[in-house]
């Protein structure tokens, strides 16, 4: 038996406006995302979570199913407008009272709810504010987490702030793929800084008050690998790295800026106040790691800000999912590794792990998606060989619990453990829910559901 220390924490992810549905019900008020997919040509198939998983009507039901499936821990996430229609200003007791309900209906069944304040869906009306290029967004965040503190915090205790700056900040300000959809490069470093500094004010808040807990923030880390060990590939490699790693890590955890980053950048760095740093050092209780894929990275002069190059790299034997990302297991194993050695081994959960891939329903609507489940399998013994060298992980969460929809590709991508049939709302456990809800009781892999270990790719 491959088991997993005592009081490991298992569960799996979802995020607001991906399953919730209700777009504009009972006083929520109007997202960038509600706005973006109603931009001609923006989203796959003109697709919208305007519906979505309907989990906003079926809530409950969907609850009693995580019981069923065993979740020791169900992490979703708040939305910010349905909190505050404005963003900011009066409340809208109904959509808080969601929240309220959803937290004990989960501690009914014995389910531990795990909580994020922002996933990607910023109110419109700060967007027309000036979105987080505007530092008063900062402030903003701040009273919004307060009155959430307020309301669920004597029952959660398990919070993190920000999940994926990186993908708000550069795919929303900077290449313009998601809401709020503007190309602008230095958009999108100020934007990354003022999520983080709006982290260490909800931090703040939360310390100030004595709410019992944890609070950390969630960061995408993919691995990187040189093209080749040529310099120029090299020094790229650590660019593509200190945008997606170190402008997040640094401060946090060791306490500067990477400044060498920021020369390269010139004009694109952010403006930075001389007191954000101090306020940003040290405000993570742990950190939430979102891992998906390894990218090779070549020097490409036509390679954007960085000039680089990324392509996808699948470990031998392993192939792409349908998102186009390289399968690598022990990537993850790198990236955790990685975190000791430069970051001082910070506590970590795996908060999103996970793979789209083309599931095949039959007859009866179920999906034997064994793929999934090597996938899972592979990058569950990668995290526990990670824990024997030492690094502090806690925990390790699916991506995603149900199928969803999944941004600019709309409900292209299946990435559930339980498959949503969109048009009839029926939800199925894949063969996936039901071999992580026997991981989940063991605690562990079986001995006979561990393969030979796959040879290791260089990192």
């Amino acid at each position: 038996m491959l088991r997993f220390p005592p009081n490991f924490l298992w569960g799996a992810a979802t995020s607001a406006y991906q399953i919730e549905g209700a777009w504009n019900e009972d006083g929520k008020g109007e997202s960038i995302w509600d706005r973006f997919v109603r931009w001609p040509d923006h989203v796959l198939n003109g697709d919208s979570g305007d519906v979505a998983c309907d989990h906003y009507h079926r809530m409950e039901n969907d609850v009693a199913l995580m019981g069923e499936l065993g979740l020791p821990c169900y992490s979703f996430t708040i939305s910010w407008p349905r909190v505050l229609p404005r963003g900011r200003g009066a409340l809208n007791p109904k959509g808080l009272d969601f929240y309220d309900r959803l937290v004990d209906a989960l501690l009914a069944r014995g389910i531990q709810p795990k909580a994020t304040l922002y996933h990607w869906d910023l109110p419109q009306t700060l967007q027309e504010h000036g979105g987080w290029p505007n530092r008063d967004l900062t402030n903003f965040f701040a009273d919004y987490a307060r009155i959430v503190f307020d309301k669920l915090a004597d029952r959660v205790k398990l919070w993190a702030t920000f999940n994926e700056p990186w993908v708000a900040a550069f795919l929303g300000y900077g290449h313009g793929i998601h809401a709020p959809g503007i190309c602008n490069a230095q958009a999108a470093y100020q934007s990354a800084h003022h999520m983080l500094l709006a982290h260490a004010k909800a931090v703040q808040v939360f310390r100030q008050g004595n709410y019992p807990g944890e609070i950390g923030l969630i960061l995408n880390l993919n691995h990187l690998l040189p093209a080749s060990d040529r310099p120029e590939d090299i020094a790229a490699t650590e660019r593509v790295y200190a945008e997606t790693h170190r402008i997040f890590l640094d401060p946090l955890i060791h306490g500067r800026y990477p400044e060498d980053f920021y020369t390269w950048l010139g004009a694109h760095a952010p403006q930075r106040a001389a007191d954000d740093l101090a306020l940003i050092h040290r405000t993570v209780d742990y950190l939430g790691i979102n891992h998906y894929n390894t990218d090779t990275v070549a020097y490409d002069i036509f390679g954007g800000w960085l000039k680089a190059r990324l392509t996808p790299y699948a470990a031998p034997g392993w192939g792409f999912t349908t998102m186009g990302w390289g399968i690598n297991p022990y990537g993850l194993h790198a990236e955790l590794r990685d975190l000791k050695i430069r970051y001082g081994n910070p506590k970590l959960y795996i908060t999103e792990n996970g793979c789209a891939l083309p599931d095949q329903p039959d007859e009866s609507g179920f999906v034997a998606d064994h793929k999934r489940i090597a996938f899972l399998r592979a990058h569950l013994q990668q995290t526990h060989a990670a824990i024997q060298d030492g690094v502090d992980v806690q925990g390790y969460f699916v991506w995603s619990l149900f199928d969803n929809f999944e941004w600019e590709r709309g409900y292209s991508q299946r990435f559930g453990l339980v498959r949503v049939d969109f048009q009839t709302q029926r939800r199925i456990p894949k063969q996936s829910a039901l071999w992580f809800r026997e991981v989940i009781r063991c605690n562990g892999l079986p001995p006979d559901d561990r393969p030979p270990p796959p040879n290791r790719p260089p990192d």
